[in-house]
C-alpha cells in the first residue's frame, strides 16, 4: 500500500560473539522511514547507531555477528530473509549507502570516474559509453566542478568535502528509494557540512527518497530531520518528530544530550559516567547507572516499554516514569543533572539542587 512505510524495522537485534563474551550492539530496535522523509538516529559513539544501519541490509559479517528481528520490511520485502542474490540487487540499487569515512570507501588505486561507472553499470543496463555519461552527470549533480575533467582523477586528488560528494554520487547511482547515510558530515568544516546537508536535501527532493541519517550531531538533526530516534547502549530511549523531541524531550538521556549542545550548561562537561559494558549490559533501563532520576524499578527487568508521551501517537519514551503509578513530571519538568555517587536509589538531584521525593 502507498501509505505503508518505505522501511519498517521491528525488534532488530545485533550481537557479536567474541572471546570476551557476547557484545549486545543493538537490542529490539524499532522504527519506520516513510517515503520522502528524513529519520535521524542519534546518540553517543557506541550507542549502536552504525551497526543498526548496517544490519538493515545485512552488511554485518555473520559470523561473528548475529542478526535477529521480527522483520525488516522494505517495500514489501523482508530484507533479513531475502536470498543473497536479491539482496545484492537492492544494495546500491533501491537502497544506497554512504559510509562514515569517504576516504576508506573509495579505492585509492582506481580513478573516481571508474568507481562511479562501476556503480552505474551494476544497477543499470547501459553500455560503457552511456555509463560514463551518466557518471559525469552524477558528479556534476553532486557539485564536483568540471566533472568531465575530474573524471580520471584519483581519490587523493580530491578534498574531504569533494570526496564525500563522490561517495554520494556512487550511492545514488542506482536511483535509490532509500539512502542510508552514516555520519556524512563528520570531519568536515562547518561550511562544507552545510553544503553536504543541502546536497542531501536537493537529492531527496529530486528522487523523492527516504533518508536514514546516522549522526551524533544534534545540530545536524535539527537542520534536516523529520523524525528522531534516540539510541543509547543499543536500545531506543525515545523517538518522535523533531519538533517533539527538541521542544519536549521526555527521556532523561535525551535531555542530557540536549544539555551538551554549545551554550548549554553541560556543553563542556558532557554527560557524567560512561556507556555500560556491551558484553554485560545492566538490568532495567540501560541509562539507569547515569540517570539522576533512577529508582529501584529502573534497575530491574528489561528496558522499560516505549510509552506514548502526552498522548502523542508518534512520540514515545522508554522510561518507567511514563508507566502507571509513576509521576512523569519528575523527568519532564526537571532540569538535567549528572548522576552523583551519593544519590539515593529513590531520589535524585535536579538542576536546581532540590530533591524529588
Amino acid at each position: 500500500m502507498q501509505d505503508d512505510p518505505l522501511l519498517s524495522v521491528r525488534d532488530l537485534s545485533v550481537r557479536f560473539h567474541t572471546e570476551a563474551g557476547t557484545v549486545h550492539a543493538a537490542s529490539d530496535v524499532s522504527f519506520d522511514v516513510d517515503r520522502g522523509e528524513t529519520v535521524c538516529i542519534v546518540g553517543e559513539s557506541g550507542s549502536g547507531k552504525t551497526v543498526t544501519s548496517e544490519a538493515i541490509t545485512r552488511l554485518v559479517p555473520q559470523p561473528p555477528g548475529e542478526i535477529d528481528a521480527e522483520s525488516v520490511d522494505f517495500e514489501g520485502e523482508d530484507l533479513l530473509t531475502l536470498p543473497e542474490k536479491r539482496l545484492r540487487t537492492l544494495r546500491g540499487g533501491s537502497i544506497g549507502h554512504v559510509f562514515q569515512n569517504p576516504q576508506s570507501t573509495l579505492n585509492p588505486v582506481y580513478t573516481v570516474g571508474r568507481q562511479v561507472v562501476e556503480a552505474v553499470r551494476l544497477h543499470r543496463d547501459v553500455s560503457k559509453a552511456e555509463a560514463r555519461e551518466i557518471a559525469v552527470d552524477l558528479l556534476d549533480r553532486v557539485g564536483i566542478p568540471k566533472a568531465g575533467e575530474r573524471f580520471d582523477d584519483y581519490p587523493h586528488e580530491f578534498s574531504g568535502g569533494q570526496t564525500q560528494r563522490v561517495v554520494i554520487a556512487i550511492a545514488i547511482a542506482g536511483e535509490p528509494d532509500l539512502l542510508i547515510a552514516d555520519e556524512p558530515t563528520t570531519a568536515l568544516d562547518v561550511t562544507i557540512q552545510a553544503q553536504i546537508l543541502r546536497l542531501l536535501r536537493d537529492i531527496q527532493d529530486e528522487f523523492g527518497m527516504g533518508i536514514l541519517l546516522i549522526t551524533h550531531d544534534l545540530g545536524v538533526v535539527a537542520e534536516v530531520a523529520d523524525r528522531v530516534v534516540v539510541m543509547y547502549a543499543g536500545k531506543v530511549m525515545e523517538q518522535g518528530s523533531v519538533f517533539d523531541v527538541f521542544e519536549n524531550p521526555s527521556h532523561p538521556y535525551t535531555k542530557a544530550l540536549l544539555e551538551c549542545l554549545p551554550g548549554r550548561r553541560n556543553a563542556a562537561e558532557g554527560i557524567g559516567g560512561t556507556l555500560p559494558d556491551p558484553t554485560d549490559p545492566p538490568d532495567g533501563c540501560r541509562f539507569a547507572p547515569r540517570c539522576p532520576h533512577a529508582v529501584d524499578a529502573c534497575r530491574e527487568g528489561d528496558q522499560p516499554p516505549a510509552v506514548n508521551v502526552d498522548g502523542a501517537d508518534d512520540h514515545v519514551a522508554s522510561c518507567v516514569y511514563y508507566q502507571a503509578g509513576y509521576d512523569a513530571t519528575v523527568v519532564q519538568n526537571a532540569g538535567v543533572a549528572v548522576a552523583t555517587d551519593d544519590a539515593d536509589d529513590d531520589t535524585a538531584r535536579t538542576d536546581g539542587g532540590e530533591r524529588d521525593d
